[in-house]
């Protein structure tokens, strides 16, 4: 239930009391946070500022070096249609549709990560000529060895359609 789930949680990650207002009965009344050591620094840290400048890197527009930053079976999967897998076809693939836009700035609206996985949630601002789309996306990454194993993409490609239309 909910109890073990805080309980489980609020072990790994917690320190001082902070009441939640309106929580179910079942949850216990207070949390206890802090940051664990174990949490700062290290994999977790190194896996954020890997995904990071991966998307600081997609302004640059750069196929090649958007394709490094996956491992060499790495697989891209934009939810909207099938997956891609190796680092040769993903860097194609990319190369396919960024040949198109113009000028693009992802922003990240919220990152956190868990182990070898990575969320950020973004709002990617694309231009193409005089078309252009604010598109919110969801972003999920796992990581290996500082590369890109796999990145889940979720976004409305309706969206994507009608802004660059």
């Amino acid at each position: 239930g909910i109890t073990r789930l805080v309980s489980d949680w609020s072990s790994d990650v917690c320190s001082s009391d902070l009441t939640i207002p309106g929580a179910p009965s079942d949850v216990p009344p207070a949390w206890r946070f802090r940051i664990s050591p174990s949490r700062v620094g290290g994999r977790m840290k190194e896996n954020e500022r890997v995904i990071r400048e991966f998307i600081g890197a997609w302004s640059r527009l750069d196929p090649e070096e958007l394709a490094a930053y996956f491992a060499d079976d790495g697989v891209y999967h934009n939810m909207p249609i099938g997956p891609v897998a190796g680092r040769a076809n993903l860097e194609e693939f990319i190369r396919g549709f960024v040949g198109s836009w113009t000028e693009t700035t992802w922003d990240i609206l919220n990152i956190m990560s868990s182990g070898n996985v990575v969320v950020a949630e973004r709002l990617d601002r694309t231009r193409a000529g005089d078309k252009s789309v604010e598109l919110p996306c969801v972003g999920v990454f796992e990581l290996e060895g500082g590369k890109i194993k796999t990145w889940r993409d979720y976004f409305d490609l309706g969206t994507y359609q009608r802004g660059l239309a």
